[in-house]
Parts: C-alpha cells; structure tokens; sequence
C-alpha cells in the first residue's frame, strides 16, 4: 500500500497491507462504540454515515502516520537512531492526531450546521485516539526494531567470519614459506654433502610436496588421511638426508584417520622435531607419532643441537593460534627436559566453531 513489495519490507519489515486493513476496520468500529453513547438511538442512515466518517478518520489518522513513520525511517533508517526516530514519531502523532480530527470536524460542520469544533470538548476523545494511534505506531516500531536487531546480529556475525577467514588467510600463508625456507636448507645440506643425483631426487619429492600445497592451500582443514599422506612424503624427502638416522613410529588407528586437523600442523611438528634435535649414525633420532583418546599425539626424545640452523619462530605459534580459530580445544605442549610431545586436537564437526 503506496510502497512495493520490497520497500514494504525494507521500510515497514512485513507486508501490511492486511494489518492496515483490519486495523482500520477494527479501530474505526471501537471509535465509533467508545465516543458514541447514543449508538442505539441513531437511524440506519445517521448509523451509517457515523460508521463512515469514523472509518474515514481512522484511515486517515492510521496511513498519515503511515506515512510519516515511513519518511522518518528513510531518514533515521539505523538501530542507534532508534530513540530519535520513535521521539519524532511520537511528536508528530499526537500532532497529526489534533490536525486530522480539527480538518475533519471542519469539513463536518461545512455539511452539518450543528456540529462546531470546540478543543476541549474534542479532548477526551483525543487522549483515546492518541493512545490507539500510539499503539498501532508502537506494533510498527517494534516489528521493524525486532528486524534491525536481527539484521544487526546477522551481520556482527558476517564480520566476525570475515575476520576469522582474514585471520586464517593470514597464518596459512605463513606456513608455505616457513616450509620452503627450510626446504631450502635441506637442499643446501644435501648439495653439500651428497652427490647431485640425490639433490635432484631431492626436488622430484618436493616437487610432490608442493603440489600438495596448492591443493591443501584453500582448506581450513583436512582429513588426518591427507595430512598423514603429505607428512610420510615430507619424511621421505628427509630420508634422502638422513637415512636410517631418522625413523618414525607410525601408530593411528583407521577411524582415526577420518577425523579433521588443521593442513601441514603434523608436518609442521615434525619438520620441528628434526630441525631442533641433533640426528647422526651416533645419536639415530626418532619420532612417536599416535593417536590417544581424540588427539594426535607428535613425540620425540629431546636431542638438541649445540648450534641451531635460523628460524623463522613461528611453527608452533601458528599452529596454536589456527586451532584456536577452527576449535575451543587448545593444542597441549608438554617438554620436561628429557621428551617433548605435543598434542593435536582431533577434530569433528560437533567441535568445529560453527562460523567457518
């Protein structure tokens, strides 16, 4: 009614055009029983022509304010304007209220000689029709609040996912980096202490590897399956270095391995592990990694190097920090000096944060 559909819904919230209907009918039928005593002594026609101008008031009082509710929403259209928009509304109803039943009662006694406007008269019936009007404006503020709120909510929701992903972006891209930085400082040790056949077997397995980067580097998480894939090519290409030196423990149960983690955590642990701890036909070092309850456990005997290659310092803190973003459950770190073990929430989707 005067708004299309979707202005309806933008300015009012909801289709009106049965509420305006009924309502008028209804507030011009309870206008004319309240201010009119002497209802059962009129004719049919003077019954008639009561009913009618009552009707024709409340359309009137009820799509004036319509419209004016309408016009201060275009102009105050926000949540935070909500006081100053139903002020105003407020104002101007009870204004609009006196003019309409002041024009109406003129044009009247332009017809009807004995009926003159006199204010105080006219007031009681005034207060009552101010409170109904009032009211009917108040339905209106309060649908159009209640979907504000909603669209408020909806949206505070939008931008902290918005964040998160930015968030998330953010630590993924940190990892593949840190990977090929120290990428690069295998081929430099294998360049200089193996033959060239093995520096270029070297690049044939990283060559896999990244190729699984590019896949994986879109996902907020994986399948333990496709982590535990990558993670066994990723030692495979440390064995070209180290050979017998270094071995893993393997243990994961198969229902384990269709639980979630977060992509190249477990290959992060690992590349740690063997970054930090010395590795030597003296000193083999090796790797537990299992799962126990619903974590991914990744331990190893403490074997540190007298001199550390550079590091970037960021392995462990991105892996905390991204599972603090994809779940409440904390990545547990336990070093007593003679192992170090961390241990990797195993994920489904009843422990997924609901807004990635």
């Amino acid at each position: 009614m005067f708004l299309n559909k979707k202005q309806r819904l933008k300015y009012l919230g909801f289709h009106d055009h049965l509420f305006v209907i009924i309502g008028i009918l209804l507030l011009g039928f309870s206008t004319l029983y309240i201010f009119n005593a002497g209802i059962a002594q009129l004719t049919a026609v003077e019954l008639l022509i009561t009913l009618m101008a009552s009707l024709l008031f409340s359309a009137a009082d009820w799509l004036i304010n319509r419209s004016i509710l309408i016009f201060l929403r275009k102009r105050y259209p926000s949540l935070q304007n909500s006081v100053k928009r139903v002020s105003l509304l407020f104002v101007a109803t009870m204004l609009m209220v006196i003019l309409i039943d002041f024009i109406g009662i003129f044009v009247i006694s332009m017809v009807v000689d004995q009926v003159k406007y006199v204010f105080w008269e006219r007031a009681p019936s005034l207060v009552m029709i101010m409170f109904l009007t009032t009211m009917i404006m108040a339905i209106y503020e309060a649908i159009y609040f209640f979907v504000l709120l909603k669209k408020s909510v909806r949206e505070e929701e939008q931008a902290k996912q918005t964040i998160l992903q930015a968030e998330l972006d953010a630590l993924r891209n940190q990892v593949q980096p840190h990977f090929f930085f120290n990428s690069l400082n295998t081929l430099r040790d294998i360049i200089e202490q193996s033959p060239k056949e093995d520096a270029r077997q070297f690049l044939d397995h990283l060559s896999v590897i990244y190729r699984y980067l590019l896949e994986a580097g879109n996902k907020h998480w994986i399948t333990l399956e496709e982590e535990l894939r990558f993670s066994k090519a990723y030692i495979k290409v440390q064995t070209e270095r180290f050979g017998t030196n270094l071995k893993l423990n393997w243990n994961i149960s198969n229902a384990t391995k269709k639980q979630f983690i977060a992509p190249m955590s477990l290959q992060l642990l690992l590349e740690n592990a063997i970054k930090h701890n010395v590795i030597s036909r003296k000193k083999p070092f090796e790797i537990d990694v299992y799962n126990d309850g619903d974590c991914l456990f990744v331990k190893n005997r403490i074997q540190k190097k007298s001199t550390q290659l550079p590091s970037t310092k960021m392995g462990l803190t991105n892996i905390k920090k991204r599972y603090e973003l994809l779940t409440d459950r904390p990545v547990e770190i336990l070093n007593d000096g003679q192992c170090f073990s961390v241990a990797l929430p195993l994920l489904s989707s009843e422990n997924l944060k609901p807004n990635l």
